[in-house]
């Protein structure tokens, strides 16, 4: 055994310096957008907050024909912008002062107040009653009137990442945030009566994503493992909904949003699909008159099923409970943190993403029948005029149009195969603690070394 996991361990190196080698031929052969620390969506999803190298940039999305810039401000190195609502109101954070939040009038480019803090700012987020400061072991919860602070919330557990959500509904003000870096617990605070409401063991791993439903009153969750997605009823934390996003093993869940109306819950990740969940409960056959022979026998047939499904492990009973996606979307990029969101404009709904190397993809979504959605639409965020009309591009597209879709299909060619490489690496690496029979298994062989197929190694 001891020889075993020596040799995995050396494989797993020669992976790592692959991954490595991988990487550096990626970042020498693309030339994408740079510069981009933070790209958001405000509240109803009706802007775009982007901070860059170059300051920030807000830009509306009233219409996708042509991605309208309503503001940009030069101010260097901004990490966190957040608008509040359509208002004028942004609370900025920059690289060079980490610790400082400026409060800022946009049209009239005047600043309102700004604050200091004893570390790092995380996270800010806001509705039109609250504004939370989000700290690696604190939150900080100001009044949006006059930004005085009104309740802090000390010794959390260690957030590095500065996961928190904070309902954009005023009368149900609810700020969640982890309980547990150890386990997917949930804390649900009143944000509006300052007092702790709820506690939700949501998940068995650490949480990766948090978000409110526009009213408030529901919470979907994903952990680090980033394979089910759950929602709850924030009152009372009964699980309403739990879908499965997949079963890959490494995937980082990067953000989770419900559309404006509560029906659709869309979920993105560091893997190239985007998932569409449809919150929605299923619907119960219609009972027809039956004889009393059929009634004892289907009487039979479901206590013997009912029987049969107490023998199940919960594991393999919570599969079959979980919903799937209603509708996907096929990103054309890897391993980049992206945030998802869903609109609706001229009564048409839309899914949007907007990734860390400065685009923004419009996608349709169909409400009805749900299925693959399609690419309408590719913005630039960093001021450069080079928008794609997808509908068009798939009937056009000859000389110069060709060479450049040629290098970017080779470069994302490489990204991909630095992803599946990691993936495999991330295998190898859990499996070197398990004993020698479940590793050389036909499931475990085969989960393992799948991906290399489509390397070609």
């Amino acid at each position: 055994m001891q020889n075993l996991a020596r040799n995995v361990d050396v494989l797993t190196q020669g992976l790592k310096y692959g991954i490595s080698g991988l990487m550096n031929l990626t970042n020498q052969t693309a030339d994408p957008p740079s510069g981009v620390f933070f790209v958001n969506f405000n509240q109803d999803c009706t802007s775009l907050a982007v901070g860059s190298k170059a300051g920030y940039k807000l830009f509306s999305l009233s219409s996708f024909d042509q991605l309208e810039k309503i503001y940009e401000n030069d101010t260097e190195d901004i990490c966190i912008v957040e608008r509040l609502f359509s208002s004028s109101l942004v609370a900025v954070v920059s690289l060079s002062s980490p610790r400082k939040l400026k409060v800022c009038h946009f049209r009239k480019g005047t600043e309102i107040c700004n604050y200091s803090y004893s570390n790092t700012i995380l996270a800010v987020k806001l509705n039109r009653a609250r504004l939370v400061v989000c700290l690696e072991e604190s939150l900080y919860i100001h009044n949006i009137r006059d930004m005085k602070v009104l309740h802090t919330i000390r010794d959390t557990p260690p957030n590095l990442a500065g996961l928190c959500t904070l309902s954009i509904n005023s009368d149900n003000c609810y700020l969640a945030y982890p309980g547990s870096n150890t386990i997917g617990e949930v804390q649900i605070f009143d944000a509006i009566n300052l007092q702790a409401k709820t506690m939700i063991p949501a998940h068995d791993s650490p949480l990766a994503a948090l978000a409110f439903s526009p009213n408030g009153t529901k919470v979907a969750t994903a952990s680090e493992k980033g394979t089910v997605i759950r929602v709850f009823h924030v009152n009372d934390g009964t699980k309403l909904f739990e879908f499965r996003r997949g079963v890959k093993r490494c995937v980082s869940i990067s953000s989770l949003a419900f559309s404006m109306d509560s029906m659709f819950l869309c979920c993105s990740s560091n893997t190239e699909t985007v998932h569409i969940f449809k919150l929605e409960e299923p619907k119960e056959a219609p009972r027809q008159a039956q004889t009393e022979e059929s009634q004892s026998w289907m009487g039979y047939l479901t206590k013997a099923v009912s029987a049969s499904a107490n023998y199940l492990p919960s594991q393999v009973t919570d599969v079959f409970n979980q919903g799937r996606a209603f509708a996907s979307v096929h990103l054309p990029f890897y391993g980049l943190k992206n945030i998802c969101a869903i609109t609706v404009t001229h009564k048409v709904p839309k899914l949007l993403v907007a990734s860390a190397d400065g685009y923004l993809y419009v996608y349709n979504l169909d409400v009805t029948e749900g299925g693959n959605c399609t690419l309408l639409k590719q913005h630039r965020l960093d001021g450069k005029q080079d928008e794609v009309d997808c509908a068009t591009v798939s009937s056009t597209g000859s000389g110069s149009g060709e060479a450049q879709a040629t290098a970017t299909a080779s470069v994302q060619t490489v990204q991909n195969s630095v992803w599946q490489v990691n993936c495999i690496t991330t295998n190898i690496t859990k499996l070197v603690d398990v004993n020698y029979k479940t590793l050389i298994s036909k499931v475990e062989y085969r989960t393992l070394f799948e991906p290399l197929r489509t390397l070609n190694i």
